[in-house]
């Protein structure tokens, strides 16, 4: 099956962008393709106009202000893996984007491309929301930060609205003694997970997050310093999964359990 016939405009500025997706509900914007590409394909996107965001140079730019990174949202997975940005997550960053599908997808697919395609199962939905990223929002009405762990509202539906598009993702800067763990089950490798399970520990942020990924939306857990401590606790664990999965399979509530064993694991190994 081929796309539907579709006009395709180049914008090189974000002004420029959000003016064209603004003109008409059913264009749509593309970013590195990756996803869009084989829906257009399977025509389960039939837009009338693609406006190109490749053009845009300040969508690629990554730099840290302060205590963030202001990640433009056309950088793509392989400048993350391969340290073209600036690492304030101590190694988080890279780990995540080096198990994204294959070295070609990631060398075109981009992290606000990920993002604003909202499948759950993707890396970087899970992923920022467990840093406590932001996502910036630029359109007709100004710009607008979104946590992460929102932005996502549902499968594959983004907090954009018409004429929006994400211009950055700004990452907080993990302390010196902060913790992560990303794991994830896919059936083999390259595939979208079937589950996914991410924690971060930043004791001098007071931070705690565990996010359950690959369901609906990101389903993010906060608590206060005893988080992972009653983690260890197998019913405890019993217990969140029962409360963050209900009415999901026993095998994918497996995959989550086991998961989430490891990550408790990890984190306490690191203390």
């Amino acid at each position: 099956m081929k796309a539907v016939a579709y006009e395709l405009e180049r914008v090189r500025s974000v002004n420029d962008a959000w003016s064209a997706l603004a003109r008409d509900e059913f264009y749509k914007a593309i970013a590195g393709g990756q996803s869009l590409g084989a829906m257009l394909n399977l025509r389960l996107a039939q837009p009338e106009r693609l406006i190109d965001l490749d053009a845009i140079a300040e969508l690629r730019a990554s730099t840290v202000q302060g205590d963030e990174l202001f990640l433009g949202a056309m950088t793509t997975h392989a400048a993350i893996e391969d340290g073209k940005v600036p690492d304030v997550t101590h190694g988080m960053l890279a780990h995540v984007a080096h198990g994204i599908a294959y070295r070609a997808v990631r060398n075109r697919g981009t992290v606000g491309g990920s993002l604003c395609h909202a499948d759950p199962a993707a890396d970087w939905v899970s992923a920022m929301a467990v840093i406590g990223a932001t996502c910036d929002v630029v359109g007709p009405h100004g710009t607008r930060g979104v946590p992460a762990e929102q932005f996502v509202r549902s499968a594959f539906e983004p907090d954009l609205n018409p004429g929006e598009i994400l211009a950055q993702v700004r990452v907080p800067r993990f302390s010196a003694n902060a913790r992560w763990s990303y794991r994830k089950h896919c059936r083999k490798t390259g595939e979208f997970a079937l589950a996914i399970v991410t924690g971060v520990v930043d004791p001098d942020r007071g931070i705690e997050r565990l996010v359950l990924g690959a369901l609906d939306g990101p389903v993010t857990a906060h608590c206060g310093p005893d988080l992972y401590a009653r983690l260890a606790d197998p019913a405890a664990r019993a217990a969140l999964l029962d409360a963050s999965e209900s009415g999901l399979s026993y095998e994918r509530r497996a995959w989550h359990g086991d998961l989430l064993a490891s990550v408790v694991a990890d984190l306490g190994a690191k203390q």
